[in-house]
């Protein structure tokens, strides 16, 4: 883990000195204008920093601001980069002139153009919440057919704040449905403006019950913390246990995280219920098909979040987003209903799933 650390640190400093450069040799009208404009890029990376190890120092007014502002530098230093990579190959191939890279308004004015349309564009792509419908007939016994509503990945917190939740709130009431499952990471990274802010109303009103399990970012917030935030809500936590409701067997795995959670065997058993597994993180799949599982629901992987950090996420994982199937085991890997850091959406969706469940 430490040879990672350092390789991912030495690749971002190395990305961010490349950026740096070109930012100076294409900003015009001088050395002064150049190193303002150097200087800001690095301010607002210096900011992301802050906020991920200090914001809790901060009222939560200013951390959320700092949180939008700050986190927004990531998208743009990625497309940055990614821009200016490409005009350096197109430059090479002389398909580009050596003058839009060195002292030009009009690069300058064109690629703050690119990357401000890509930010605008993923923000709005971002607020749109898809819904995602999947019916499931079974041969196994079922009390009546069930609507369940699944999500992951909510990150409520500092960005993701109080009225977005209510908003997705009354799009799972809307459906009416007799049981809502979650998928890990409610909690983005503190549960102080959860508390302050009492996030926990909105859970509460919820018409159907409310299962949910733990995902790596409620380690990173605090089990403790995470385990009064859910009781204050009326959530169900399932942590390496089962539970019978409404005619089916709902497993909730304690997160990967925890390098003693239960395997998978020892919470399932021979009775012939549908079955459904909550496991926040997408690995090991065929653990699932294994052990019997008729439908698992996972989240985690974002699908990246932003392209083309999804082709990551693809290579990755077995599946990092939407429908699969091993053997009779049918999973649905969610790319996430919120989002960590900016609220940004490029090639991927925010979206939460409703299952029919039916007899055959």
């Amino acid at each position: 883990m430490k040879t990672i650390f350092v390789a991912v640190l030495i690749t971002l400093l190395a990305g961010v000195a490349y950026v740096s450069w070109h930012l100076w040799r294409i900003t015009p009208f001088g050395n002064f204008a150049k190193l303002l404009v150097v200087a800001l890029f690095l301010l607002w990376m210096a900011s992301a920093f802050v906020c991920l190890f200090a914001s809790e120092r901060f009222p939560v007014p200013v951390a959320t601001l700092l949180y939008e502002v700050s986190y927004t530098w990531l998208i743009v230093f990625l497309y940055l980069l990614i821009i200016f990579i490409a005009a350096d190959v197109l430059t090479l191939c002389c398909f580009l002139p050596k003058t839009f890279l060195n002292n030009s308004v009009l690069g300058l004015c064109f690629i703050i153009g690119i990357v401000a349309a890509i930010m605008v564009a993923g923000n709005i792509h971002y607020r749109h919440k898809y819904r995602e419908e999947l019916t499931v007939r079974t041969s196994k016994p079922l009390e009546k057919p069930l609507t369940i509503v699944f999500a992951s990945d909510l990150h409520i917190g500092y960005h993701n704040r109080r009225a977005e939740l209510a908003r997705w709130i009354d799009l799972f009431n809307a459906e009416q449905p007799d049981l809502v499952l979650i998928g890990g990471d409610i909690i983005d990274s503190s549960t102080r403006p959860l508390f302050e802010g009492d996030y926990a109303e909105e859970f509460r009103r919820l018409k159907a019950p409310i299962l949910s399990v733990l995902g790596n970012h409620e380690y990173f917030s605090g089990v403790k913390n995470a385990e009064a935030f859910f009781e204050a809500s009326g959530i169900k936590l399932l942590k390496d246990e089962r539970i019978d409701i409404d005619g089916v067997s709902v497993i909730g795995r304690n997160d990967r995280s925890n390098r003693r959670r239960l395997p998978l065997s020892e919470l399932t058993d021979t009775t012939r219920v549908f079955t459904i597994l909550l496991d926040h993180q997408p690995f090991d799949l065929k653990e699932a098909e294994d052990a019997g599982i008729d439908f698992q629901f996972s989240g985690h992987t974002h699908r990246g979040q932003v392209w083309p950090i999804s082709w990551i996420t693809d290579a990755m994982y077995e599946k990092s987003w939407g429908h699969y199937s091993r053997g009779t085991t049918r999973y649905y890997i969610s790319s996430g209903l919120g989002i960590w850091g900016p609220k940004i959406r490029v090639g991927t969706q925010s979206e939460y799933l409703v299952l029919h469940l039916e007899p055959q």
